[in-house]
């Protein structure tokens, strides 16, 4: 297991850290997220140390959306107040990563709960398809690549 000491969630990994372990196999580790936003959030991160989604490898990656959808039925059967899931994955600071070490949130939801992403400004005006397509061909040309 690759690691870095200055990544909390590779301390964590390496035993130097407590955490509240739900789930471990080879590739990724489950723990419960020290500030949940409901109880019952979950934490899914990769054994090695990987900073950001486009350096993780692909196996590993579906490997922990696996572990994850497996958790939202755990989390939905454990009796913790639980109406729906989210599963968040925040990659680079402009969407919200503050520990550089791919993670994916199992967060169990509730009506009423406060939690919510904000929309901006352009969100209710909806682009015209000539402008989606110019972005899905920008996409597609960096897909293939």
């Amino acid at each position: 297991m690759k690691n870095t000491t200055d990544c909390i969630f590779c301390e964590i990994l390496a035993g130097r850290l407590d955490s509240s372990q739900v789930y471990r196999d080879a590739l990724c580790t489950a723990f419960m997220d020290i500030q949940p936003v409901n109880p019952g959030h979950v934490l899914v991160v990769p054994n090695d140390h990987v900073a950001f989604l486009a350096e993780l490898d692909e196996e590993t990656g579906a490997h922990m959306f696996r572990v994850a959808q497996r958790l939202a039925q755990a989390i939905r059967r454990s009796g913790v107040k639980c109406e729906g899931i989210n599963l968040f994955l925040a990659d680079g600071a402009a969407a919200m990563q503050e520990i550089f070490h791919v993670h994916l949130h199992v967060i169990p939801r509730y009506d009423g709960d406060g939690f919510g992403l904000t929309f901006g400004p352009e969100y209710s005006q909806k682009p015209s398809r000539v402008k989606l397509d110019a972005v899905a061909q920008k996409i597609r040309v960096a897909f293939k690549g």
